[in-house]
């Protein structure tokens, strides 16, 4: 479904893309990984036709996702930006109202009530009781809850989400990831997120896609993924890999570099 290829990319002269092909399937959870700086997010805006490569190309479908007029890309993909929505004035349900704006005529009606749309995407976050609270009243992780209720409003087949679970303490990180893995599966959408928790990433990506030095290191499920000599040479940090107790899963361990306890 989308795919890139050789593409590179400078941000301030350096380069963060250097060459860098991957391609990403229908109705798959992927994880974009690697540590600070690789060009995760850099990838991320080019994926989504927000910016353009300075070499190689990006296709949605079979064509340059560069071809597609922006409001027909917006019925088809959705992204969610790295720091979630701003504090604004506009209540939640207003906000979320706006992911029907690809849908809505130059009057801003549509052609089929979107009502029911709008409150199954409230009631899936957990927002339903906040639907009249204004923006600026709300945490940084209700306001992150509010975001991904707008990217359901819109309906889309991909969503690219830049961090997700950003602002999130443990359960809603669990719950955002949940709603978003149900999501995917029931609409058989394509999700595509960055993420740095590299066990939340095993736990709920299909697959995974490792950044580093410009290029994919490595692509494929976790269990093909992650390995402590991956871990090693990409994130320069010691660990051991150990099957998660209840899924299978791998999970990394961490090894401190100072194990002496204090006295």
């Amino acid at each position: 479904m989308i795919e890139a290829k050789e593409v590179f990319q400078e941000i301030q002269g350096r380069t963060v893309l250097e060459g860098l092909s991957c391609s990403f399937r229908k109705g798959r959870l992927y994880g974009i990984i690697g540590p600070n700086g690789v060009g995760k997010s850099t990838l991320l805006h080019l994926l989504s036709g927000v910016t353009r490569p300075k070499r190689g190309e990006v296709f949605f479908d079979g064509q340059s996702i560069a071809s597609y007029p922006r409001k027909r890309l917006a019925r088809m993909m959705a992204v969610l930006q790295q720091g979630g929505l701003p504090p604004v004035g506009f209540t939640v349900r207003e906000v979320v109202g706006m992911g029907r704006f690809p849908y809505q005529n130059w009057l801003g009606s549509e052609e089929r009530d979107s009502e029911e749309t709008i409150e199954t995407a409230l009631k899936a976050m957990g927002l339903s009781g906040l639907a009249g609270r204004r923006m600026d009243q709300l945490s940084g992780g209700e306001r992150q809850r509010v975001a991904l209720a707008k990217l359901m409003a819109q309906e889309p087949s991909v969503i690219l989400l830049d961090e997700p679970t950003t602002y999130l303490d443990i359960g809603y990180q669990v719950q955002l990831l949940d709603t978003v893995r149900s999501w995917q599966r029931e609409r058989e959408l394509t999700v595509i997120a960055v993420l740095h928790d590299l066990n939340l990433a095993s736990l709920y990506c299909d697959e995974l896609v490792v950044l580093h030095r410009g290029k994919a290191a490595a692509a494929g499920t976790p269990s093909e993924v992650l390995s402590p000599a991956l871990i090693g040479e990409v994130y320069e940090t010691s660990a051991s890999v150990v099957a998660h107790p209840m899924t299978g899963d791998p999970q990394i361990m961490l090894q401190p570099q100072l194990m002496k306890k204090l006295d």
